[in-house]
């Protein structure tokens, strides 16, 4: 038995999770190697080619990483558990009129689920990720804080992990800038994977084409919605559209010419409307947020400043947050553009995350 323990290590085959493993096994940890597989594209009726964590590439490079450093790996089949959950919620919330995040869904309620259900199977006293984020304990608190490299900084998509989960978590890669990260893997011998390419898709829409895969999950659903309406912030008809789920908040490419550029302003699926506006029109100085989960604080007592952000690229802007019973009030001290209701907020203070939610509404305070 090794000194610093054993950990399940989550291995993507990609450049990251693998470092993480060496870096640990380095250390001395009893590493466990396990990949997931979540998605089987071709049942999807997608034309590319199957890619990312999910494919036999990827699971073959993670193994290899196991054989040449004698470690055990497993692959673990979640298609049914992730697809049942992650996918219907991302189908239902485009059809309600909502911007889904996938992949924060899938950490919150599967992928930390999955893996520590094996840990306890295997005996390991940790799982770790190859996520650039850090994490410490303060005040009885797991404290999850921005990696050291900002440009690749992930705690946003960690909003949704529990403090249970927090308690056995290991982010390896968080306080290393990702040039470094590269440099090591040559150093490690795997110059190859240190050159290939990363992708920012979501792993069960490698052709970045939701829209595509709405319509193939729903094979009905561009007769239902095609030929609603786009109307102006006064409610007046000015065109047709595709259907309300082809459009997110602050879309521009339109398929329709009005003379000057006109963004989506809001989205009602009842009426199958879209409403378009000028560019200042979608800016708001604040919202709603709900299905809250706090990290820092257990909750917050007082109104309180705070940078929050309203999508992954979103640099953050300053903020006061009060929480109302279940939910967080958001006032910006500048607007915010394209504030889209099912996207994730997420709070900071300093590099700490306070905890995060979901986007239910937008407003603006006059």
């Amino acid at each position: 038995m090794s000194k610093k323990g054993k950990i399940l290590v989550a291995m993507s085959g990609g450049i990251d999770s693998t470092v993480s493993a060496v870096m640990l096994h380095e250390q001395g940890y009893e590493v466990v190697g396990i990949t997931m597989k979540t998605w089987d594209y071709a049942t999807s009726g997608g034309s590319k080619k199957e890619t990312g964590c999910c494919s036999l590439d990827s699971i073959n490079d993670a193994r290899q990483v196991a054989v040449d450093l004698g470690f055990s790996h497993f692959i673990i089949d979640i298609r049914e558990e992730f697809g049942d959950f992650v996918i219907n919620n991302f189908v239902d919330e485009y059809m309600a009129g909502r911007t889904p995040n996938p992949c924060v869904l899938c950490n919150t309620h599967i992928k930390w689920e999955a893996l520590l259900k094996r840990a306890d199977m295997m005996d390991c006293e940790f799982i770790a990720t190859g996520h650039y984020a850090q994490l410490r304990k303060e005040n009885s608190r797991n404290i999850i804080s921005k990696g050291l490299d900002n440009n690749k900084d992930q705690s946003y998509v960690l909003w949704g992990v529990s403090q249970r989960c927090l308690n056995r978590t290991v982010f390896p890669v968080g306080k290393f800038h990702k040039p470094a990260i590269k440099q090591m893997a040559r150093d490690m011998g795997y110059v190859e994977l240190a050159n290939k390419s990363e992708s920012y898709e979501i792993c069960f829409v490698p052709d970045n084409d939701y829209r595509g895969f709405l319509k193939r999950r729903i094979p009905e659903l561009e007769k239902k919605v095609e030929g609603g309406n786009f109307v102006d912030t006064e409610g007046k008809v000015i065109g047709k559209h595709k259907g309300y789920p082809f459009y997110t908040i602050g879309q521009r490419k339109l398929g329709v010419a009005f003379g000057k550029p006109k963004y989506v302003i809001e989205i009602n699926p009842d009426t199958n409307t879209v409403t378009l506006g000028e560019e200042e029109e979608l800016n708001r100085n604040g919202m709603w947020v709900g299905k809250l989960n706090l990290q820092k604080y257990e909750t917050i007592q007082e109104p309180m400043k705070a940078i929050t952000k309203v999508r992954y690229k979103h640099d953050g802007e300053q903020s006061i947050i009060s929480q109302i019973d279940s939910r967080i009030k958001v006032e910006f001290a500048t607007k915010v553009s394209a504030i889209a209701p099912g996207q994730s907020a997420v709070f900071y203070e300093g590099n700490d995350m306070i905890g995060g939610g979901i986007i239910f509404s937008n407003f603006d305070i006059r």
